[in-house]
């Protein structure tokens, strides 16, 4: 009777270390969907700004006084 439950008490272990496992790999595809976004809103925060910017810093230099020889 004892080997019966250790057999049904290692059963359930099993299950119970798979289904974990299965949690694991749905938070990894979570967080890759998660990585793509931010990488998305970065690319299109960089092409509507980035030319505003080159403009700036083209400018600050330009003002910029030059160095004696």
């Amino acid at each position: 009777m004892l080997a019966m439950y250790m057999s049904i008490q290692d059963w359930f272990e099993r299950r119970l270390a798979a289904a974990k496992d299965r949690e694991l790999g749905a938070s990894a595809v979570e967080y890759g969907l998660l990585i793509g976004l931010i990488a998305v809103a970065i690319i299109a925060v960089l092409l509507l700004l980035g030319p505003k910017l080159a403009g700036l810093f083209t400018e600050v230099n330009d003002n910029l006084p030059t160095p004696a020889p």
